[in-house]
């Protein structure tokens, strides 16, 4: 046995260890354990305030970057884009876009998505923000509708948004001109609205323009408010001469559309929303009153048409009733007469001078125009205007014409006429010239010439006359005159206040004057004592 071994056995032995089983969780897990729950609780709250997710389809991405470009809506943000692809037929890019919580409520069919980036348009200047800051892409809300999280974005930004206080009219009009979004809206000159969006009908046949209204002047359209084209320059010369309109100078670039509502003796009503009106070519038009029923008549003219053209007015008594439809180029000529006549086709519309309750049928009013015929009404060619030589067909009463019956037996019914006023003075004016020229000019000439002669000789024969009395009574006249220029002088100095004739007579009237006085007093004598006369003046008592 070793030594070490020896040793080993004769050391005393140690204590041998308990081991004890704990039962718990220890410490050490206490700290991963709530590190854990911190980061749970930090996902679920990322979760559950995270917002929706939405898809937006536009033609291309020009601008746009992922996890860069933000989405707003006034200038707030309010989303952020995520992703960028491309459809499968490469037509057009996807974009995927995480919004802010809270903005559930406002994606429906009603939202809008557009990319705003510098623009230059005819009308305006927008986007220059996004030269330094990038584009974004712009969110419009609009109003309430079905929830939607996939949207098609517009390739450019609408003219009105939801938030903008207003209202929306639609408009048809046959073509759209110069027109295009963004285009003005006036009022009496006044801009007060603009043209959100147009599109071409599925017949192809009209347009359809929509437009908005500011707040408040949409409170300025009714029923019977006219709209027109107000794009350009709008010229036209016609019977009353020429007329240039147009709204500003930012119409004649960009085109714009104008309205006005007239005062009339109809009633009107307030509008509604998206209210449809027709889009007049222009203000003429516009201005324009529409009926229903419109007849047709020919009217056969002998004299010249020219001045005369489509669209020239009808009138009755200065009204307008009508227009002229067509002008037939070809003549027609009477065998007989050896007449040319040029017939004109011109659209009555009879509820312009006629009650709705008068117009009760075709046969009625055929049997009024017949009357109205029998009693001198007429249709005319005048000037309308003196400097464009445009004519217009006047219809009048012309009482002391030639009795005249409607032609009915034709498409049109043929309407008595006249001649021109110009063409009935230029027949007077000729008759006149035809007269003179039957008058016997040479033998008044002879006449005339004897006459002067005998003229002459009186003349010469009144001048011998002056001349003889000139020479010989003359001076004897003379005489005469200066004996009674010294009578009266005589006359004028025995009158004179300071000639003895003059005392004379002054004292002669005095005296008379005197006596006159005499005889007063003794009438009155006399009247007192009337006995005088018989027994004298007495002692009066």
């Amino acid at each position: 046995m070793s030594e070490e071994l020896k040793s080993e056995m004769h050391s005393p032995r140690a204590a041998q260890a308990v081991v004890h089983e704990k039962r718990g969780i220890s410490v050490v897990w206490i700290v991963p354990l709530v590190a854990l729950i911190i980061g749970g609780w930090l996902v679920y709250k990322a979760i559950s305030e995270q917002g929706p997710t939405i898809t937006i389809v536009f033609k291309n991405a020009k601008g746009l970057e992922a996890g860069k470009t933000k989405i707003k809506f006034k200038d707030v943000d309010i989303g952020i884009l995520e992703t960028i692809e491309l459809s499968d037929d490469l037509s057009h890019v996807i974009l995927a876009a995480q919004l802010v919580d809270g903005m559930e409520q406002h994606l429906t069919d009603q939202a809008k998505f557009w990319v705003v980036r510098a623009r230059l348009t005819a009308g305006e200047v927008s986007g220059l923000g996004t030269l330094f800051a990038g584009a974004y892409i712009a969110m419009d809300p609009g109003q309430k509708g079905q929830p939607q999280t996939v949207f098609k974005g517009l390739e450019r930004p609408p003219v009105v948004t939801a938030d903008l206080p207003g209202k929306h009219f639609i408009l048809k009009s046959e073509k759209l001109g110069s027109l295009d979004i963004g285009s003005p809206i006036y009022y009496r000159q006044i801009q007060v609205g603009q043209i959100a969006d147009y599109q071409l009908d599925e017949d192809g046949q009209n347009v359809t323009v929509k437009i908005f209204i500011n707040d408040p002047h949409h409170n300025l359209v009714y029923s019977n408010t006219r709209f027109w084209n107000a794009s350009g320059i709008d010229m036209t010369m016609d019977a009353t001469g020429i007329k240039i309109d147009t709204q500003s100078i930012v119409s004649m670039m960009i085109g714009g559309i104008a309205f006005e509502t007239p005062f009339d003796f109809e009633s009107f009503d307030q509008v509604s929303e998206n209210d449809v009106f027709i889009l007049h070519a222009n203000r003429v038009a516009a201005e324009k009153k529409t009926y229903q029923i419109k007849n047709y008549w020919v009217l056969n003219f002998k004299g010249s048409v020219r001045g005369l053209s489509e669209g020239a007015p009808v009138e009755f008594k200065g009204i307008r009733i009508g227009e002229v439809v067509g002008i037939n180029s070809q003549l027609d000529m009477d065998p007989a007469g050896m007449e040319f006549t040029i017939p004109v086709l011109v659209e009555i519309e009879p509820e312009r001078y006629l009650k709705m309750d008068e117009l009760k049928s075709k046969e009625e009013r055929r049997r009024m125009t017949d009357s109205m015929v029998a009693k001198g009404l007429r249709a005319q060619l005048k000037t309308g205007n003196l400097l464009t030589g445009q004519l217009f067909v006047d219809i009048d009463f012309h009482p002391d014409t030639a009795a005249r019956e409607i032609d009915w037996s034709g498409k049109y019914p043929v309407f008595p006429t006249l001649q021109q006023p110009l063409e009935e003075l230029s027949e007077i004016v000729f008759g006149i010239i035809a007269r003179i020229e039957r008058i016997p000019f040479e033998q008044m000439g002879s006449d005339a010439h004897e006459m002067i002669r005998n003229l002459n000789e009186s003349i010469q024969l009144t001048k011998n006359i002056l001349k003889k009395f000139s020479t010989e009574v003359g001076p004897e006249a003379l005489a005469t005159l200066t004996q009674a220029n010294k009578t009266l002088a005589a006359m004028e100095d025995m009158i004179s206040s300071d000639s003895p004739l003059n005392r004379e007579g002054t004292r002669t009237l005095e005296e008379l004057a005197g006596a006159a006085r005499s005889m007063r007093m003794l009438m009155d004598y006399l009247e007192r004592h009337p006995d005088a006369l018989i027994y004298g003046k007495g002692i009066e008592k």
